[in-house]
């Protein structure tokens, strides 16, 4: 009997639907080639919850991932919602379901593909052989640290937002940095603001602690604002980087500009069960139902899904060479597009990526 393996797929906002639609194409192609079984449950989050069901989170999506293996989520948020109250807003959603499924880590891998190395604002130079992972903490700090709000009368109003991190929240994040970089090159770069902040001095103690069970692995640290300079400068140094929710969120943007879009780039969330995967662009409201979106992401995460939840890194990687190879031919969706490059649009490039795939297969079969 085939593995069975359940994912609950949430297409969201914007060019969430039209990014999801060929990254799950790809997952029913690879499942099918492998003789996996694979089925979806698709639910609603963010703006088409809010419209269909007047909240960014219905109860019944949290319930139907939870009972999944996977979960594959496209964006949310655009500019209809913006005038809502805060916890009627479509990010509202997002925070929500990763306190719901206890997904307190966000794993963003940044890979320079050869092909792009054009595409990025900096020298190739600087950016060839980029290959890092962020591990961001994704539960705790400024997003959701009490007390917070806006407080005082009219005309003398204070706004307050509170980084509280428990010593269990570091040690969990810092464990998952640890065991991820024993997978790669062995090397961690923790990331505060120790020098001003006295939850950074914690976060720092607690890293140095837990790094005593994981002594193979290098560790240093950094100061925020010395990584983002880092990044910019000499990218290829890193290879893990651990940093908590704010500045795991402004870190791993910068990776964008590594790469030469942020639609390239995918990510997962992960606590000690299933994981949420999530393409990093947002929703993109401005080229949403355009064909104009990237699905590199998206595509991405599916090959996530296929290592880290269901245990095959071979079709991971036959995902990623198959994105590559349509790379290396020159088709480009318009945010990569430059002279030579032949601009395609979301559903022809991805529709290149499962030729790839199908002839991949069909080779290793004769």
């Amino acid at each position: 009997m085939p593995a069975v393996h359940s994912v609950c797929v949430l297409p969201g906002d914007g060019i969430g639907p039209e990014v999801i639609e060929p990254a799950v194409a790809v997952l029913k192609q690879v499942a099918g080639q492998a003789g996996m079984d694979v089925r979806l449950q698709y639910e609603s989050i963010g703006g088409d919850a809010l419209d269909r069901f007047g909240v960014p989170l219905p109860k019944s999506t949290l319930l139907a991932c939870r009972a999944s293996d996977a979960v594959l989520l496209g964006a949310v948020g655009g500019p209809k919602w913006d005038s809502n109250l805060p916890d009627l807003r479509p990010e509202k959603g997002l925070l929500n379901i990763r306190k719901g499924l206890g997904l307190y880590g966000n794993l963003r891998p940044v890979r320079q593909i050869p092909s792009l190395l054009q595409c990025s604002t900096l020298k190739p130079e600087v950016v060839d052989g980029v290959d890092l992972v962020v591990v961001r903490e994704l539960t705790g700090g400024l997003y959701f640290g009490k007390p917070r709000g806006i407080y005082g009368a009219n005309g003398h109003e204070i706004g307050m937002n509170s980084m509280v991190y428990h010593r269990r929240e570091i040690d969990r994040i810092a464990r998952k940095a640890f065991a991820l970089a024993r997978l790669r090159r062995k090397k961690v770069t923790s990331v505060d603001k120790a020098n001003v902040l006295e939850v950074s001095r914690l976060w720092r103690q607690v890293v140095t602690e837990t790094h005593r069970v994981f002594s193979d692995v290098e560790l240093n640290h950094q100061y925020v604002d010395n990584c983002a300079m880092q990044m910019v400068l000499r990218p290829a140094q890193f290879d893990v980087i651990l940093t908590e929710n704010t500045f795991g969120d402004i870190l791993s943007d910068i990776g964008a500009v590594l790469t030469g879009s942020i639609g390239t780039l995918p990510s997962a969330s992960i606590g000690d069960g299933l994981a949420l995967y999530e393409p990093v662009h947002g929703s993109a409201p401005d080229i949403a139902g355009k064909n104009l979106a990237n699905p590199i992401g998206a595509i991405g995460c599916v090959a996530m899904m296929f290592e880290m939840s269901f245990g095959r890194p071979d079709l991971a990687a036959r995902i990623t060479e198959a994105v590559d190879a349509v790379l290396d031919q020159g088709y480009r969706t318009r945010d990569l597009l430059q002279a030579g490059g032949t601009e395609v649009g979301t559903g022809e490039f991805a529709v290149r990526v499962q030729e790839q795939i199908a002839g991949v297969a069909a080779a290793r079969s004769s």
